[in-house]
């Protein structure tokens, strides 16, 4: 049964949603964020989002997050479901971007995922017209694994925009380019973030980054725990990259390169994913890159992203295990040994690195199993 505060909250949305771009300046004022949480990858239903902030008590009877909330969301706020599906959650996803660009900018921190880029890498030469002709044909051609190469070749002759079928059937199958102009507004706005620092050693992102990621942003060895030193060398390399962006591709230098037909997939610290597989172990080596040696973390930060849910990180590590969406997970390493487990970890030592998963697969698990993380216990939230 949907509360007062879920419906007002969806009401909030679609009202946000409406008419052109817009973001909320900062307060004058603010109010003291006591309760500061992130959430994972909210590729669900917004219902579902936004059900699982109220399960949480963090919302008000007016619909919006509670005055004494900070809610940082961690990236990849498109694409998800079933191709009937498309419209519905196009319009849903936008309703949310909105919803959170709302708020005032310490209060709802919107960080960028490989999903929102998207809209403005491979996605941005399409118009609504053009990518909805790709996509019938992608549509016809995209069999998995099983996908005719040759006539995927011809596709991408076509459309070189795209590194491969399965983009556009089904990894970035929403787009829309009303998503754009948004993803373009909070880009320009400094709304949308590549990170955030929670605190001196606690740095929350999309998919986290290694050493060679922090010299490539110009952070030095020295620094290389230190969460707001990190956190603004990230930050202003997006922001030098959109201040130079004309339109068209964007593109961070070293750190994020959209894929194409020529280029291969998308590479950098929006796509990346732990892994010690062997058939990754060459490609981990440069940058920007769509995997890393999660042996090569910094030591000492503690690093709070999304974008792999519990199968795939087990997968790409090589390690056995029961697999469960909605819950916290983290990796800890001290650059040799790697441990993983559900959960949050415990203290570092001062050589250990720490990942902690936020991505619960959203879509997938129940409403009121779905955890928060709590970034000042750095445990999962408690419903209030």
């Amino acid at each position: 049964m949907t509360s007062p505060r879920l419906q007002a909250a969806l009401d909030r949305a679609a009202a946000c949603a409406s008419g052109a771009p817009r973001s909320a300046p900062p307060e004058s004022s603010p109010p003291e964020r006591r309760l500061r949480v992130a959430i994972g990858d909210p590729q669900a239903d917004l219902t579902r989002f936004l059900a699982i902030l109220d399960h949480h008590g963090l919302l008000t009877e007016q619909g919006w997050l509670r005055p004494e909330v900070q809610l940082v969301s961690v990236g990849d706020h498109f694409d998800w479901g079933k191709a009937p599906e498309r419209e519905a959650v196009a319009q849903s996803a936008l309703r949310l971007v909105a919803w959170l660009a709302a708020h005032p900018p310490d209060q709802a921190v919107i960080l960028a995922g490989n999903h929102d880029l998207g809209r403005v890498g491979e996605l941005a030469e399409f118009s609504d017209a053009t990518f909805a002709e790709a996509q019938r044909e992608a549509d016809a051609l995209y069999d998995g694994d099983d996908t005719d190469e040759m006539r995927e070749r011809a596709f991408l002759g076509r459309f070189p925009q795209v590194p491969t079928v399965e983009l556009v059937a089904r990894d970035f199958s929403t787009f829309r380019e009303e998503q754009r102009t948004w993803i373009t507004h909070l880009l320009r706005e400094r709304r949308l973030r590549t990170a955030y620092a929670a605190g001196p050693e606690l740095l929350v992102l999309h998919a986290g980054v290694t050493r060679e990621d922090l010299a490539a942003a110009g952070v030095s060895e020295e620094h290389a725990a230190d969460a707001p030193r990190i956190a603004a060398a990230l930050n202003g390399a997006l922001d030098a990259a959109v201040d130079v962006w004309k339109g068209g591709r964007l593109i961070v230098p070293q750190l994020h390169h959209p894929g194409s037909a020529d280029y291969g997939e998308g590479r950098g610290i929006f796509y990346h994913r732990p892994s010690l597989h062997p058939d990754d172990a060459e490609r981990t080596r440069v940058t920007p890159r769509r995997r890393f040696d999660p042996r090569r973390l910094p030591a000492g930060l503690t690093q709070v992203v999304g974008h792999t849910r519990d199968k795939r990180s087990r997968e790409l590590l090589g390690l056995p295990g029961e697999v469960r969406d909605g819950v916290l997970r983290h990796l800890v390493t001290d650059g040799e040994r790697i441990a993983y487990a559900h959960g949050t970890p415990a203290k570092l030592g001062s050589r250990e690195a720490a990942l902690i998963f936020t991505d619960g697969g959203m879509g997938h698990a129940r409403v009121e199993a779905y955890e928060l993380l709590d970034l000042d216990t750095r445990m999962a939230a408690q419903p209030r």
